[in-house]
């Protein structure tokens, strides 16, 4: 952690990959008025280092390890609400922008396109703004104005989601107990749910869906 520069824009970090974390710093250096103050590889880092360090901006990525980015974003908004979040994805805005931004992001960021837009979201985020995406735009727009062609995966509640997605990585519903730190019954509770809620009779049928909308890598 270094010792920050006066009226910059401060700003934390949080990848579990190295090489993403210098790659987003290289971008960021190159402006004068960001600062990139501190790191985390994973969402329990994450949440230490905002109760201790003054930040103006993070930039969380969407999938970590110990705690994910939508449980991490969560918690963050209850012990700091005024605290501008990016998520950063693999995945494209339109597949889980919407959703995040729900949560309480102040944006959400497709890695392929960080390059070229992280430093306007950075700096429209930081100034009290939200950053959505041309693509972003599109789909809330469809959403508004067609509610019955929304994806099936999206009447999901948030935790539910979370449960889907451990699911159609083929994870065994122990590994998704162990993850969000819930009982094996939970899960299996929430399993039955999801495929309830989306006419599915098997994880078979539920992973199949994920990979075809590609809501899975």
């Amino acid at each position: 952690m270094s010792a920050a520069r006066k009226d910059s824009i401060k700003i934390l970090i949080a990848d579990d990959h190295e090489i993403v974390r210098q790659g987003l710093k290289t971008i960021l250096s190159e402006h004068s008025d960001l600062e990139v103050i501190a790191e985390a590889e994973n969402g329990n880092e994450v949440l230490k280092i905002i109760q201790k360090t003054k930040l103006d901006l993070v930039l969380l990525d969407f999938d970590m390890p110990e705690k994910n980015g939508l449980d991490t974003l969560i918690e963050l908004k209850n012990m700091k609400p005024n605290l501008p979040v990016i998520i950063l994805s693999i995945f494209p805005e339109d597949h889980y922008g919407t959703r995040f931004l729900k949560a309480g992001a102040s944006g959400y960021l497709g890695k392929a396109s960080a390059s070229e837009r992280l430093v306007e979201a950075v700096r429209k985020v930081a100034g009290g703004g939200k950053y959505i995406s041309p693509e972003l735009t599109d789909k809330l727009v469809t959403d508004l104005t067609n509610d019955s062609e929304k994806p099936a995966h999206e009447v999901l509640t948030d935790r539910e989601f979370q449960v889907f997605r451990g699911l159609a990585s083929g994870k065994k519903i122990k590994e998704i107990a162990n993850e969000l730190c819930l009982s094996i019954n939970t899960i299996s509770t929430y399993r039955s749910r999801i495929l309830q809620k989306l006419n599915f009779t098997s994880n078979a049928e539920l992973i199949r869906y994920a990979i075809e909308m590609g809501l899975v890598s």
